[in-house]
């Protein structure tokens, strides 16, 4: 029992140190276009299954498994290099239209952590959301040292669907 509760307060502890003070979920008050850094909510890692080379930085990624340690509701986690998005979420991205990302499929599973410090999770379906665009000028790009940018409209669309653990701040070029 007590590692079970270890590990979910090391996973808090994870997620607390993750937001800097000066930076605030959602998007500061006074900014009514631009761009935005987000810090999406890293709710697993890499699983075995993936496979990466990790000759070049960051490393490229031909097949994505990723292993849910802790999810909140976020409708958009990360792993470094990757992010996923919820099928809700690429629907709804679809439908707006937006530049600098592709999807593909990604394995998504659960790690034994994760089913004891969250009995019953049922998680929705994710898809690997494929960053290739430039910061600051397309719906999604990628600044050094690699940082995800996204535009207001997309930010307003992902805050609308749910991102309480995502750190956002503004992007200057």
């Amino acid at each position: 029992m007590f590692s079970v509760l270890g590990a979910a307060l090391r996973r808090w502890i994870a997620v607390l140190r993750s937001k800097p003070d000066e930076a605030t979920p959602g998007h500061p008050p006074n900014e009514s276009a631009g761009y935005f850094k987000i810090r999406p909510n890293v709710a697993g890692g890499i699983g075995e299954n993936t496979v990466l080379d990790r000759s070049v930085h960051p490393p490229i990624v031909s097949r994505l498994h990723y292993v849910v340690e802790g999810w909140f509701g976020d409708v958009i986690v990360a792993t470094f290099p990757c992010f996923l998005v919820t099928q809700e979420t690429q629907r709804a991205l679809q439908e707006m239209g937006f530049s600098g990302a592709t999807f593909a499929d990604a394995e998504v599973t659960i790690s034994e952590e994760c089913q004891e410090d969250q009995p019953g999770l049922e998680l929705p379906r994710f898809v690997w959301l494929k960053v290739n665009g430039k910061a600051g000028r397309d719906d999604f790009g990628i600044a050094i040292p690699f940082r995800l940018v996204i535009s207001k409209r997309i930010l307003d669309l992902l805050e609308s669907l749910g991102i309480p653990f995502a750190v956002v701040e503004p992007y200057e070029q």
